[in-house]
């Protein structure tokens, strides 16, 4: 068994699209994996790659502060507990979810931390997606929660009303495949934005939106005039030019949810053209961070895993094995090249929550 473990830090600051080089490899031995008092030592099983990761490697201002140069990767991961410190409120053989980061193991404070008991119907995966981030201490965590940026970005900013028109890109993802079934759920039409025809296959047939739309085909603003007519509430994950173009689609009182703008997180965003339409229609453009809404989180989860344990809420995941793939699943996100939530596999779960892994 090696005496070292594997970790994966920032090297330099990408000035447009992730590099090989914007990541490197580091080896530590495993003799410094000592928890101190209400810590714990955690194998790390699995991590979530999502969108807001590149902006964690702008050196700006923002609702979490950047990646430093020579620090383990930021994410959301699951792992098993493997020894604990005095005081700690975990045992040997727990499931936990926090923020990990890309390594195999990592000594973490219990608050950062977070017990994992799968409901029934569900699997582990689901907390980095549909039920992310259900405990406490969210001001620590750095992913984004899925399920919960959907629910709440859907019903408290966006405010969608049975009858209504949603309108929904990023539909293949993690967050906006979500959104169109909790649309669907409420009683909307749903119409939503993909980038292949597999994609738009999959939103449409199996998730139930009533249109799906590639925005990748030449008729494609022909195509969203047609199909949506005008939109009560588009929820943005990629920004740019369909988000400029759903501005001129707005009905009276419409409300655009700035949850992303996964199209210009590599570039220097183009300013937007057609927002005077907010005016005429008195239309409403908000941003949010889900971290805001900690307080109302069980609602949020109760609903969900509901859903996913009758099997009216699905989900995907793209599964990329093993950590030194990370550097290059990331930019997967970018091109639209996974399909579905996108993890990394670090290691196995173990069989039994009750046994335990040792270094």
């Amino acid at each position: 068994m090696s005496s070292t473990y594997t970790s994966i830090v920032l090297r330099e600051r990408p000035v447009a699209d992730i590099l090989p080089d914007t990541f490197e490899t580091k080896a530590a031995s495993k003799d410094d994996l000592v928890p101190g008092p209400e810590q714990a030592l955690v194998r790390v099983t699995y991590v979530s790659l999502d969108p807001a990761m590149r902006g964690w490697l702008k050196d700006v201002r923002s609702y979490l502060p950047p990646v430093q140069i020579g620090e383990v990767m930021r994410a959301l991961g699951l792992g098993i507990v493997v020894q604990v410190g005095s005081g700690s409120q975990f045992k040997e053989g727990d499931l936990v979810s926090g923020t990990v980061g890309w390594t195999e193991y990592a000594v973490l404070d219990d608050k950062k931390l977070q017990k994992i008991t799968t409901p029934p119907g569900c699997t582990s995966l689901d907390f980095l997606n549909t039920l992310g981030l259900t405990g406490h201490h969210f001001e620590h965590v750095g992913s984004i929660a899925t399920g919960m940026t959907a629910y709440f970005g859907l019903h408290d900013v966006g405010k969608l009303k049975a009858g209504e028109t949603l309108v929904v890109s990023g539909a293949a993802g993690a967050v906006g495949s979500l959104v169109c079934q909790l649309g669907k759920r409420a009683g909307a039409r749903v119409i939503g934005i993909a980038g292949s025809p597999e994609k738009c296959s999959w939103v449409e047939t199996e998730l139930g939106a009533d249109k799906v739309l590639n925005y990748k085909l030449p008729t494609f603003k022909e195509d969203f005039k047609d199909a949506v007519g005008y939109l009560d509430v588009y929820f943005d994950n990629v920004g740019g030019e369909i988000l400029d173009l759903a501005l001129t689609r707005l009905n009276r009182r419409a409300r655009i949810v700035l949850c992303g703008a996964i199209s210009a997180y590599n570039t220097t965003a183009a300013g937007l053209r057609n927002y005077m339409t907010l005016i005429a229609q008195r239309a409403k453009m908000e941003g949010f961070i889900v971290f805001d809404y900690e307080s109302e989180y069980p609602r949020a989860i109760k609903e969900l895993a509901v859903g996913l344990a009758d099997g009216s809420i699905k989900r995907k995941f793209h599964i990329v094995e093993g950590l030194e793939n990370a550097p290059k699943a990331l930019p997967m996100l970018y091109s639209g090249a996974n399909e579905g939530k996108l993890v990394v596999k670090v290691s196995d779960e173990l069989d039994s929550p009750s046994s335990t892994s040792k270094l």
